[in-house]
């Protein structure tokens, strides 16, 4: 098996890997096997690797030097992606899947473009919905309406996310969460920020296929639900735009996409990321008439690696990294414009508060 098979290594052994890689993987092992493990914790290192059988490190260069790893899987923190990336493609791997965002400017996304290009190693970026198989058939059934759509919504309700991890695996160690005043200017900029490049992400790539004119972004409204999350309203070209994300205990998950014009509707309901209950499904509405695909027994998790198999392989078409770095620019302006909509708005309340309880201190005093 382990000569037939391509080699993984995977940088960074938090939950994700854990919860998503791990499990998808095991379900996949006539195209994969894991052969090692890199994380900076050595305790987790060990720990995680000795549950699929493989090696492991401390050290990124010792991973990228290993001959048994032929495809390169980067799960760390958000601030080392860029540079990871540009390393395995360096190191002439196979193929690289990089968890989003892949980079954290665009100048970072057009460095790994050229690198690509220069070392013809294949890159693509984990938003595993675009691999979904109810995405993919909406996308053969949907008609006209990415040029017709006017409203287009993106919800996603989630209880936290050790919720789902627990189902799926025993997690060793997450990072330590604390709740967050969201009243606070900064604090609720970086919230909608962090959300938005942490969550909303997965499906902005969606978005854009119905928003050609995604550079013509405005921020309408943004607020800072309860505990945390964001609701964000924009006009993108001509078109309303609704993206929400939530993590609360109080409510069913639900993670929705909608797509509307005058003549046609689109409602894709994905399952929860970490569950692996199958793929998405799929609705569209035309005439009072509705059609449904899905849902079938693999997800977009699985569409991802079986694709990234057959890159590795040369057997599948490259993606488009100007696409992707479109897709990363897209989300990075949602992301500033949201992050400075919200912070402003939390200054004028703040100012506000601070002006109200000024007469009553001069009465007291």
């Amino acid at each position: 098996m382990r000569t037939s098979t391509l080699g993984v290594g995977i940088l960074g052994a938090g939950p994700v890997t854990q919860a998503i890689h791990l499990p998808t993987l095991a379900r996949i092992r006539d195209a994969f096997h894991v052969a090692k493990i890199m994380d900076v914790d050595p305790d987790i290192a060990r720990s995680v690797a000795g549950r699929v059988g493989a090696a492991w490190t401390t050290s990124m260069d010792d991973l990228l030097a290993d001959e048994a790893v032929q495809v390169v899987v980067i799960c760390s923190p958000h601030q080392f992606h860029a540079e990871q990336v540009i390393a395995a493609c360096r190191a002439g791997k196979r193929a690289v899947l990089c968890e989003k965002p892949f980079a954290m400017s665009q100048a970072e996304a057009e460095e790994i473009a050229a690198v690509s290009q220069e070392t013809g190693v294949p890159i693509i970026v984990g938003a595993m919905h675009t691999f979904d198989p109810g995405w993919l058939a909406a996308k053969e059934h949907w008609g006209d309406l990415p040029r017709t759509a006017h409203t287009i919504r993106y919800s996603i309700v989630l209880p936290p996310n050790p919720r789902f991890e627990d189902f799926a695996t025993e997690v060793i160690t997450r990072p330590a969460r604390t709740r967050q005043d969201r009243h606070d200017p900064e604090v609720a900029a970086a919230m909608v920020r962090g959300g938005i490049m942490g969550l909303a992400i997965h499906d902005l790539p969606l978005v854009r296929a119905f928003c050609p004119d995604f550079t013509d972004l405005e921020v309408l409204t943004c607020h800072v639900p309860d505990p945390s999350g964001y609701l964000v309203n924009l006009r993108i070209g001509d078109r309303n735009v609704q993206v929400f994300g939530i993590s609360t205990d109080s409510w069913q998950p639900e993670w929705t996409f909608e797509a509307i014009s005058d003549t046609t509707s689109l409602r894709i309901d994905f399952t929860p990321s970490y569950v692996q209950a199958g793929s998405a499904t799929a609705t569209i509405t035309r005439g009072g008439e509705s059609a449904v695909y899905g849902p079938y027994s693999a997800n977009g998790y699985e569409g991802e690696w079986r694709y990234l198999a057959d890159l590795a392989d040369g057997k599948a078409a490259r993606l488009d990294v100007t696409e992707l770095i479109h897709d990363l620019t897209f989300a990075l302006d949602v992301a500033d414009k949201a992050s400075a909509a919200v912070r402003a708005t939390a200054e004028s309340q703040a100012t506000g508060e601070s002006q109200a309880t000024a007469p009553q201190k001069e009465a007291i005093s």
